[in-house]
């Protein structure tokens, strides 16, 4: 860990370090509160993932504020090829961010904390690749515009051969993603906007119906006035933002 720096805050402490993994040098920021441990269940840290494109933590930085407001630990990083972080976008693919969130949460969340595990749109398919992976440790997801993909997409660099994948008609409805969704137990938070421009609605149902036939206690929520881009219209909506931390928390999660 290299480059840390705190800064004293009402609710939280902010703290930057780097992560080696996969050949590349990862920047993150994990929000420590003052209070620690929150809640009857024990500790817990939630995992900020953000999205493609031009996607970065620094949109997440309130988001894992209201986290360490209410008792928790939180943290986020840029994947490699955003942000900070070193690497090139055509470079990554699904199986490389899977990789890099592992890699983050095995190196600086205590082995004894739960999870929360976030994820905005390309980043839904992480969570499930996440939940799939650490199993009961996830006490809660918060699924933000999500996207999911073909299993034939994951180990796919970003580019022609990927976008060839994603563009199939159909191809998606043989996700991991939505057999992960369906086996979840814990809490699940989907958040969408009323009209969604990027991911298609069948998409968007068929997580739902995932989640809603899990065993996990199912929340939706629909934000009229946003787009696609939720990260983004939460930095200017922090009411509905803390709202949806308190969905994906209740009870300690």
């Amino acid at each position: 860990m290299t480059g840390t720096e705190h800064t004293g805050g009402s609710p939280a402490t902010i703290e930057s370090f780097t992560v080696d993994c996969d050949g590349e040098t990862l920047k993150c920021t994990a929000a420590r509160p003052v209070t620690d441990g929150r809640g009857t269940a024990g500790p817990l840290t939630a995992v900020v993932l953000h999205g493609a494109g031009t996607s970065d933590r620094q949109r997440l930085t309130g988001l894992l504020g209201d986290v360490a407001a209410r008792g928790h630990h939180a943290l986020a990083f840029d994947f490699s090829g955003h942000g900070e972080s070193t690497g090139l976008l055509a470079d990554s693919s699904l199986r490389r961010r899977f990789l890099q969130a592992r890699a983050v949460i095995d190196g600086h969340v205590p082995a004894r904390h739960r999870l929360a595990v976030i994820g905005f749109s390309m980043s839904g398919q992480t969570v499930a690749d996440l939940a799939r992976h650490y199993g009961a440790r996830v006490a809660s997801v918060g699924l933000c515009a999500p996207a999911v993909y073909a299993a034939d997409a994951w180990t796919v660099p970003f580019g022609a051969g990927f976008t060839e994948i994603i563009r199939t008609p159909e191809s998606w409805r043989n996700s991991p993603a939505l057999d992960v969704f369906r086996s979840l137990s814990g809490r699940a938070v989907l958040a969408t906007p009323a009209a969604d421009t990027v991911i298609p609605p069948a998409v968007t149902e068929a997580v739902a119906t995932a989640l809603g036939g899990s065993r996990a206690r199912f929340i939706r929520l629909t934000y009229p006035d946003a787009e696609h881009r939720l990260a983004l219209w939460f930095t200017g909506n922090p009411e509905p933002r803390g709202r949806f931390v308190d969905a994906v928390l209740r009870d300690g999660a």
